[in-house]
């Protein structure tokens, strides 16, 4: 009688451990080697230099087998999922109302004028090259806003089907190359030019795609130069709020007939995040060990998400796609070029 009576406790014990335990188990396998790329990856930029998250795709691109292996599989999806969404909400930690306006109302405007361009170009000139209009909403967010990161959470609130992972990796492999590129030939740009330090801040950080890019080019320069451009480019990743909200008012819009609308939240936590990180960082009550440890894990998760996309796509896949993705970017990346560097110098900004 009593090991009958003892049975069903064990059974229950049992089933919690290779149920809960199970999946938290299986979470932490992926999650590690996602964690284990972003140490690897960091490492290798900060020696010998590079862009760490273009090492971060790569590195799990190789790893690809894993994504189709049960064992790390649930771990991927943590990682490319929450830990994602996590990096982007404490990328408001960055920045202050106050230092958005010491800018002046002229180049927030500019700003503003050229990421609403960017992305409505890009929905167009992906129908031009017979794209998904989505793919070319997703790559002028991405090259309008911050790069990689805006590519990543904006694809986080668009519809998901088979291709959608693969445009997320190919857009953020493009404007971490592109923003690369950038960090070299703008500030020769700026140079040819002779565009004074405020003028040439105001030029890199509206037009170079990630954050690292925009700080290597600005203090390239000078260092009141590497100010104004970070200062610049925090205002583009503040019109991320606006935009996120934009692209889920759309997508609801287009769900309604098939009857996903439920699935889409209204205002997406990550998102909440970021604007509570901006009001409180505002109000100074967050001390700087804090903002700056803050900073670091939003990296940090980042890079790991990175690796956690990369795992999930294959080099065939990447390879059916074609030119005409790259050629869509590129062409994003002109036009924020020409019409912000226009802006600059024939509408006087920064004199």
């Amino acid at each position: 009688m009593k090991s009958r009576a003892f049975a069903t406790p064990l059974a229950s014990l049992r089933s919690f451990y290779h149920g809960s335990f199970g999946h938290y188990r299986n979470v932490g396998r992926g999650l590690l080697v996602c964690v284990t790329i972003a140490l690897a990856t960091t490492f290798i930029a900060d020696h010998y230099g590079g862009p760490t998250l273009l090492y971060a795709l790569l590195f799990g691109m190789s790893l690809h087998f894993l994504s189709e292996e049960g064992r790390c599989r649930e771990g991927i999806e943590f990682a490319a999922r929450t830990v994602l969404r996590l990096g982007v909400a404490l990328l408001g930690a960055r920045m202050t109302l106050e230092q958005v306006g010491d800018l002046g109302v002229a180049p927030v405007l500019t700003v503003i004028v050229s990421v609403t361009l960017i992305i409505a170009l890009g929905a167009v000139l992906a129908r031009v090259l017979g794209l998904p209009r989505e793919f070319g909403l997703l790559t002028g967010g991405a090259v309008g806003i911050c790069g990689a990161s805006a590519a990543l959470a904006l694809s986080a609130v668009m519809p998901r089907n088979d291709t959608t992972e693969r445009n997320t990796i190919l857009t953020v492999v493009g404007v971490t190359t592109l923003s690369t590129m950038a960090m070299v030939l703008y500030p020769l740009i700026a140079g040819a030019l002779s565009l004074a330090d405020t003028q040439a801040g105001i030029f890199l950080g509206g037009t170079i795609h990630d954050v690292a890019q925009v700080v290597g080019a600005g203090y390239m320069i000078s260092e009141e130069t590497g100010d104004v451009s970070t200062l610049v480019k925090l205002v583009r990743v503040a019109m991320l709020v606006p935009v996120v909200m934009v692209f889920m008012w759309l997508f609801r819009a287009s769900r309604k007939d098939a009857g996903e609308t439920s699935r889409m939240p209204l205002l997406p936590s990550f998102l909440v995040g970021f604007v509570l990180l901006v009001v409180i960082n505002s109000l100074g009550l967050i001390p700087n060990p804090v903002n700056e440890a803050m900073t670091t894990l939003s990296r940090w998760c980042l890079v790991t998400a990175i690796a956690a996309l990369g795992i999930k796509t294959s080099f065939q896949k990447l390879a059916v796609v074609g030119w005409k993705p790259v050629i869509l970017m590129v062409l994003e990346t002109l036009l924020l070029l020409g019409f912000v560097l226009g802006v600059v110098v024939f509408g006087g900004l920064g004199t």
